[in-house]
């Protein structure tokens, strides 16, 4: 595999530190540019960063004397000297959508970790154990963008990355009826306990759009490309509440699910069990091992105990059993931060660069 010249946008807030922490020693992808607003324009990203830097991880010695680029207004700068850039700024969805569109016309392919452009009909919404076929629409993007390789590839909501790919193995089954409950470490809203005095000891009952995300979004994943375009997945109905709660890191979800087609509990743990995903044979650096993992525990999973399996990008599983109003129901979960965000985004470049989309 090449090694691909990489930039990110949004390097200064917390998914863009934990994209530096993921590529500082990265096999396929070398850091070239980092870019931010223009407050932080001009500065080396240390002086930039100072007094902001969130992860319990040090800040990558490589990166401190990288001065920060204007994300606007040095864009063509920055698409000419990278291949590929992620993307996780702190816009208006509207701006975001303006600013990953005008890369992807200056040919600089966009690997987004925003929300803005995912309901478009011709973006790609990659899980990519789950769905990585979608990447195949990216050919009618470019038709509408007019581009020869730029476009636009996003990862979905954080908060859909533990029941998504725990739904997934079922779908053969044909889940019918979905409630999940989510319950959101504080990372997720770029927050620690030194900085959110609100929220420990505490439960908030809302987070912003977060709800509308994850009972749209999965039915996207789910979709299939019809006629230049991915249509949803309509057999399903989705319910959610989302919750922040006093966790650093790991989204937990309560998942109950009914079925057309009812499996067994000893199917349903064979289906987990027995999950190989297509990308598997790929050999992509940051795929995990065991993507789906199973707690007989009855306790389990936990996110201070399991959030980190697989350095992070495993899914946890656990208390599979009945339900008196749905057929089934279980816990899930994800590391928000890794799998959900900024190691998502990774490994679906590094499926992309495998596929040949980054060239």
């Amino acid at each position: 595999m090449k090694n691909f010249k990489v930039g990110v946008i949004g390097a200064t807030g917390m998914v863009g530190q934990r994209f530096l922490t993921l590529l500082e020693n990265h096999k396929w992808f070398e850091v070239k540019v980092l870019a931010a607003s223009s407050s932080s324009a001009n500065k080396k990203y240390e002086d930039a960063i100072k007094g902001r830097w969130k992860l319990k991880e040090k800040m990558p010695e490589k990166f401190k004397d990288f001065v920060v680029l204007d994300a606007v207004k040095d864009m063509e700068k920055i698409a000419k000297e990278v291949d590929f850039c992620f993307c996780a700024v702190n816009m208006n969805k509207n701006e975001i959508k303006e600013l990953e569109e005008a890369y992807a016309k200056l040919e600089c392919p966009i690997i987004s970790n925003n929300s803005a452009n995912r309901g478009q009909e011709d973006v790609p919404m990659i899980i990519p154990e789950v769905n990585p076929d979608h990447i195949k629409i990216i050919e009618e993007q470019k038709k509408r963008l007019k581009t020869k390789g730029g476009f636009i590839a996003v990862k979905s909501n954080c908060s859909i990355q533990s029941y998504v790919p725990a739904l997934s193995p079922l779908l053969h089954y044909e889940p019918t009826e979905i409630l999940a409950c989510t319950y959101q470490a504080i990372s997720g809203a770029g927050r620690t306990f030194d900085d959110w005095e609100e929220i420990k000891d505490n439960v908030i009952p809302f987070i912003k759009g977060e709800e509308e995300k994850s009972e749209l979004e999965p039915l996207k994943i789910w979709g299939e490309i019809k006629d230049g375009k991915i249509k949803n997945n309509n057999k399903i109905s989705i319910t959610t509440q989302c919750l922040r709660v006093p966790v650093s890191d790991g989204h937990t979800a309560a998942v109950f699910v009914s079925f057309k087609s009812k499996p067994t509990i000893e199917q349903i743990k064979r289906s987990w069990e027995e999950f190989k995903p297509e990308i598997s044979s790929l050999e992509l650096p940051l795929a995990p091992k065991k993507f789906l993992n199973y707690f007989e525990e009855e306790d389990r999973p936990q996110a201070k105990l399991d959030r980190d399996l697989e350095n992070g990008m495993a899914i946890s599983i656990g208390r599979l059993r009945k339900d008196t109003q749905f057929d089934y129901k279980f816990v899930c979960l994800s590391h928000n931060t890794l799998r959900g965000a900024a190691g998502g985004a990774v490994l679906m470049a590094e499926l992309l660069a495998k596929k040949n989309y980054l060239d």
